[in-house]
């Protein structure tokens, strides 16, 4: 373990980028909290070793939220980094998206996010940093991704208000957006789809997991900046004239 080992909490840590992210905070010597709903999140963190540990919790309830952080915090003792990565995707265009979908979507996307950060504030000093994960969606129309888009766009401005807020106690917050990413899902598409994707794209790629982790945790060492917006995206949201 590093001398200058932090503490990092992250969400929606049990497989995709959250996972990705703790295994490269958890190799660069730190102490890493992974939560996830599923208990598969344990395994998980089994794999990472000792210096890491799993949680199941729902981000979706506030009350799960705060029992799981406060335990963390008694666990490590303070708290350094907390990286608000869970999410769910509901699709569906506006005149048949479900009320129950939206509000699943708000919920967890964003209300989630509100929740750990407003919970593991207690335990965090001068030096911490929050890093919520964004998506190209949050800042450009795309059909069918009403609820995904407007989480996504609100965690975008909870970043903002929180970089003003906690910028006297020298705690950062930032955004970071990822582009496509090849995970499981995207696996399943056929190879028309993933090739008119991936002409969209100006690097003509998707990502690696490891390639937003690396990002998320190099924003997560930066002092001096605070209330930024990072794309990962290969040049998505530059194509597209966004940013």
């Amino acid at each position: 373990m590093a001398a200058d080992a932090k503490v990092w909490v992250v969400t929606g840590a049990s497989r995709g980028i959250g996972a990705a992210i703790a295994a490269v905070a958890a190799e660069s010597g730190h102490h890493v909290a992974l939560i996830a709903r599923g208990e598969s999140v344990l395994s998980v963190a089994g794999a990472l070793g000792e210096s890491a540990s799993g949680w199941q919790c729902d981000v979706a309830n506030g009350e799960s939220v705060a029992s799981t952080v406060e335990q963390i915090a008694e666990r490590y003792g303070h708290l350094d980094v907390v990286v608000n990565n869970a999410g769910v995707h509901r699709g569906g265009k506006v005149q048949r998206l479900t009320d129950d979908a939206w509000q699943e979507v708000l919920q967890v996307n964003l209300s989630g996010a509100m929740s750990m950060t407003r919970s593991a504030l207690p335990y965090m000093d001068s030096g911490g940093a929050i890093i919520n994960v964004g998506a190209v969606v949050g800042f450009r129309g795309f059909p069918g991704d009403a609820a995904y888009a407007s989480s996504k766009a609100g965690v975008s401005g909870l970043t903002k208000a929180l970089a003003i807020e906690l910028a006297p106690k020298a705690i950062t917050a930032n955004l970071v957006i990822p582009g496509l990413v090849l995970t499981e899902m995207t696996s399943e598409l056929s190879e028309s789809a993933l090739d008119k994707m991936t002409q969209q794209i100006p690097l003509r790629r998707f990502a690696g997991e490891r390639e937003i982790a690396e990002v998320v945790y190099w924003v997560a060492q930066s002092r001096y900046m605070t209330g930024a917006c990072v794309p990962v995206d290969g040049g998505l949201l530059s194509s597209f004239g966004v940013m």
